[in-house]
């Protein structure tokens, strides 16, 4: 018997910038979250342009991802916010215990702190470039200030027009745009020419998988297993992802259920004939268990 099912709109551009695959609405407003910060973290690094040493390659992948919260996303986040006089209370995101499972569980008892935030590298690198740029700190969320401004300008440059603009959940402005534009942004990621900040931000990301988002989490399994890929979720089941053959995949899961994205990723990967781990199998769409023993199992249907 089928006991849940859930609705995916997703679009696949090949290589050539055409689209291969669509499902749903793909030209509808989705807000893609966390799936955008590749594009924040190029705003960040073309606004502070004139420092060399703004961002190194652990601190763009930190910033371009959503960390688990382990100890060396905690010392790259800090160090970030050290090297420009800055500290964990100058952080505009709020207050959060580590979002990694065995991060959360090491944490314990103590209370919930900015750094351990998983868009605390985000948000360190937007610091970073207002002191840098010697822009006001204090304001630095708010949709009009000059760093959120960078951002809109390298997303639509990128990706496509913001729809509209409302507020993430760590505070900072989420814009709006499609699916299709979504995936044009993996796609502008992944073909960047050396020396833009697109390029450096893709290289950064496929460099420290790890410091994207952690320990068994999706983005930095396939980061590792499937070398040339590139991957970031969103929050409310998005996924960007660029695929081993140039292909940038984006879809949403309409309903909001993470757990759908892992399945529709193997599934595109099967129909493309890109083989893929079965570390990666079970992580992505691990069966459903009952009394401990495999009794289901996730199924896609395009």
């Amino acid at each position: 018997m089928v006991e849940s099912e859930h609705r995916v709109a997703l679009v696949v551009l090949e290589p050539d910038g055409t689209v291969g695959t669509s499902a749903g609405d793909v030209h509808a407003p989705v807000l893609a979250r966390s799936a955008h910060k590749p594009a924040q973290a190029v705003a960040c690094l073309e606004a502070g342009a004139e420092r060399d040493d703004l961002l190194d390659d652990t601190e763009l992948a930190l910033a371009a991802g959503s960390h688990s919260g382990e100890p060396e996303h905690l010392a790259v986040a800090a160090g970030l916010l050290a090297r420009f006089g800055l500290a964990a209370d100058d952080l505009g995101c709020p207050p959060a215990r580590p979002l990694g499972l065995a991060a959360d569980h090491a944490w314990g008892t103590r209370d919930p702190e900015r750094l351990a935030m998983n868009c605390s590298g985000k948000h360190a690198a937007m610091l970073a470039a207002c002191v840098a740029r010697g822009w006001d700190r204090a304001g630095y969320l708010a949709p009009d200030h000059p760093v959120q401004r960078h951002v809109r300008d390298a997303l639509e440059r990128l990706a496509g027009p913001v729809r509209a603009v409302t507020v993430d959940g760590c505070g900072a402005p989420a814009f709006a745009t499609d699916l299709v534009a979504v995936a044009r942004l993996g796609r502008a990621l992944h073909r960047a020419a050396p020396g833009t900040a697109e390029h450096r931000v893709a290289a950064a990301m496929r460099r420290h998988p790890d410091l994207v988002a952690g320990t068994d989490r999706l983005d930095t399994v396939l980061m590792t297993l499937l070398p040339g890929s590139l991957s970031k979720v969103g929050a409310e089941g998005v996924l960007l992802a660029v695929l081993p053959d140039g292909a940038a995949l984006a879809l949403k899961v309409l309903d909001g259920g993470a757990r759908a994205v892992g399945p529709v990723l193997l599934e595109v990967l099967g129909r493309r004939g890109l083989d893929h781990p079965e570390e990666l199998r079970t992580l992505a769409a691990p069966h459903v268990r009952g009394g401990g023993h495999p009794i289901g199992a996730h199924r896609v249907r395009l």
